[in-house]
């Protein structure tokens, strides 16, 4: 009897502890025979609910895009063209500041192979993917397709047999099982579905309304340039006095402010159907493209600046504005095509500048841009138009409109090197750290200040002999911002633009200027460590780390995290940083940070096959993963443990912990430590 329940607790034990290895998505395959020698080979996913599984295209510098590995092609196959996707999703992430692209609930990877080889082989495929919840998981599977010489593949269905020698999936999974010997072998696969994921409602809305509002204001900001502006009375007149009734007038008026709408619509509904709205998001994070739109951005600002105008030809507008004389609402429609073409030079720079903003949002965000934008501009026309009277309100025109144009020159000027910023972040190149980046913003608002106070003068400027004080307000406004972003330069978080510029790792000093950012950072640094997160001092190997906590004689913490994992960033932005928590950090444990998504490969000598998940164990990662499940039987990030000098779990209730908030992180950390001082 005892034995019987000693069996059944040890059991109990095993199911409690590989629960814990989680695998949120459960993948199927299948191959098709197209012609003689192409195949098509599909990958089908199930994901778990709120899990979500990064795509190919998510852009670099956030959570780890999803590898598609073909191992043995040479010889054997070719691959035409790139492995396609199923439907995906694009959500902005504050903490990464990237646009992250990824699957929900379901994902289809479909590739084309030609086959060069006449006898028989296996195609080896291992896709590595990230999955994140409120835990992300980095995940390689293998698979392996069987190819029998002269075969004919057909589609498989799940009541498929073994007879079907044609197609045969093996999926050893480096995180399944904690058997060293065991993995999966599916003789049989399911057939392609149609895969339709369901956007998140609510975060799609709010981005949508985000580039309406930014449009609408942009809108507005148009009607108060030299092009635009002084067009408002003398279009409004012309309908009021052209209309033989008020009520003519009014619905002339409208119809115009309508037709604006439609063609700036049209513009925008043009650009999504031409490039595609998935191609759209796909460009506004790619690099070469960052680049292009930092050069567009600068030659719009050097335009608004005075020095040169862009324009379309003046046939374009003198034969729309031949068109305008035939009356009725064809003539109103081809007005309000004038407006478009006459105002170019000063409307064109805001158009651009929001095409490419909503580009980096997808889908039919460059129409809602393009609305939110030609509303605004339509809104007065109309509006005056109802109640010539309000005309009477109206500024007068004058060097302040040129004020307004050139305030925009210098916003599209620093708004360009955030694009640079970009391209500089993807590639590495750390030339465009924190500390340029924040010194050019600087210097491009510290020189607006200087012109709205007058001191600076651009060639369309009026000569004037005093400012307005609205105009003194906003360079006080703007130079107070300017001061504000100084303190960056020495470390200084800078919450109101963190959206902005590169984060305080990627820069020249991440301690800070002078070494101030923490008292920690201060310090000489042990041999095999670095100054981490808000100056932690930290290793990222587990047996230096342990050589230097016998040293000091304190209690290790072992963090395993990984460089692409959102919500270990999250930890450390608003767990690590409170100040219950970073003096325990700092001063009464060793931290030892592991990243599981380190691809810096081992030596030869130190490659291994794993004894919990038979799984190759090649890169620094790949080891830190290893010992993450089998020390811990889990493997999910962040993980928390607390161990003393011979790797013993201090936390005896609950020996590790994860995605937590500060009350229950400082409990934990505190009772592990009491039990080391015993």
């Amino acid at each position: 009897m005892k034995k019987l329940v000693f069996i059944l607790i040890t059991f109990l034990a095993f199911a409690n502890v590989n629960a814990q290895i989680l695998d949120p998505a459960k993948w199927t395959t299948k191959i098709e025979k197209k012609s003689d020698n192409t195949y098509l080979l599909t990958f089908d996913a199930i994901i778990e609910k709120d899990w979500h599984l990064y795509s190919q295209f998510t852009p670099d510098g956030g959570p780890l895009p999803l590898e598609v590995n073909f191992k043995n092609a040479k010889g054997n196959y070719t691959l035409v063209g790139k492995a396609k996707e199923s439907k995906t999703r694009t959500a902005f992430n504050d903490i990464f500041e990237v646009n992250e692209t990824f699957f929900e609930k379901k994902a289809q990877i479909q590739q084309l192979v030609q086959i060069t080889n006449p006898k028989a082989f296996s195609i080896e495929v291992e896709l590595n993917y990230q999955v994140c919840k409120e835990v992300c998981i980095n995940v390689e599977k293998k698979f392996t397709f069987s190819i029998a010489a002269g075969s004919t593949v057909v589609a498989v269905s799940k009541e498929a047999t073994a007879e079907v020698d044609a197609v045969v999936e093996t999926d050893s999974v480096k995180i399944d099982s904690l058997a060293p010997s065991i993995g999966e072998t599916n003789m049989v696969v399911a057939p392609t579905e149609k895969v339709v994921v369901e956007e998140t409602k609510s975060d799609t809305q709010r981005g949508l309304w985000s580039i309406f509002f930014i449009a609408f204001l942009s809108g507005f900001a148009a009607l108060l340039t030299p092009c635009v502006f002084p067009m408002i009375p003398m279009t409004v007149s012309f309908f009021t006095k052209q209309s033989k009734t008020r009520a003519t007038g009014i619905r002339n008026a409208i119809i115009y402010g309508v037709s604006i709408i439609v063609i700036y619509v049209l513009l925008g509904f043009l650009v999504t159907w031409i490039f595609g709205a998935d191609a759209l998001n796909a460009l506004s994070t790619n690099v070469w493209f960052n680049i292009i739109f930092f050069v567009l951005l600068v030659v719009f600002a050097a335009s608004f600046l005075g020095a040169f105008e862009i324009m379309l030809p003046n046939s374009w507008a003198n034969k729309v504005d031949s068109q305008a004389d035939r009356g009725g609402i064809i003539g109103i429609l081809f007005m309000a095509l004038a407006l478009a073409i006459v105002s170019f030079s000063c409307t064109g720079p805001i158009v651009g500048t929001l095409l490419v903003e909503a580009a980096s949002k997808g889908g039919i965000a460059p129409i809602i841009g393009m609305f939110g934008f030609s509303l605004a501009l339509a809104l007065p026309f109309m509006l005056f138009a109802m109640f010539p009277g309000w005309l009477n309100t109206l500024p007068k025109s004058g060097g302040w409109l040129n004020t307004v144009k050139v305030v925009l020159g210098f916003l599209e000027l620093a708004l360009a090197f955030k694009f640079l910023s970009n391209a500089d972040l993807v590639l590495q190149l750390h030339l465009l750290e924190r500390e340029v980046f924040l010194a050019i913003w600087i210097a491009i608002f510290g020189t607006l200040a200087f012109y709205l106070f007058g001191k600076i003068t651009l060639p369309h400027d009026s000569p004037t002999t005093h400012i307005s004080v609205g105009r003194l307000m906003m360079g006080l406004l703007v130079l107070t911002f300017t001061i504000y972003m100084i303190p960056g330069l020495w470390g200084a978080p800078l919450k109101i633009i963190s959206a902005f510029p590169p984060t305080l790792e990627y820069s020249e000093s991440p301690k800070g200027l002078g070494g101030s950012g923490s008292s920690a950072t201060n310090e000489v640094l042990p041999e095999g460590a670095k100054s981490g997160p808000h100056g932690i001092v930290l290793f990222d190997d587990y047996e230096k780390g342990l050589a230097y906590a016998k040293t000091v004689n304190k209690p290790i913490m072992l963090d395993f995290t990984g460089y692409a994992c959102v919500n270990c960033r999250k930890m450390e932005n608003n767990v690590w940083s409170d100040n219950a928590i970073l003096p325990i950090l700092n001063n009464e444990v060793v931290l030892i940070s592991l990243y599981v998504d380190d691809k810096r490969e081992l030596p030869k000598s130190e490659q291994f096959i794993s004894k919990t998940t038979g799984s190759e164990i090649e890169t620094v990662g790949d080891k830190w993963t290893d010992f993450m499940i089998s020390k811990y039987k889990t493997n999910t990030q962040p993980l928390y443990v607390l161990t003393d000098l011979e790797g013993n779990n201090l936390n005896k209730v609950k020996p590790t912990i994860s995605y937590v908030g500060v009350g229950e992180y400082e409990s934990w950390l505190k009772a592990g430590i009491s039990n080391f001082e015993k």
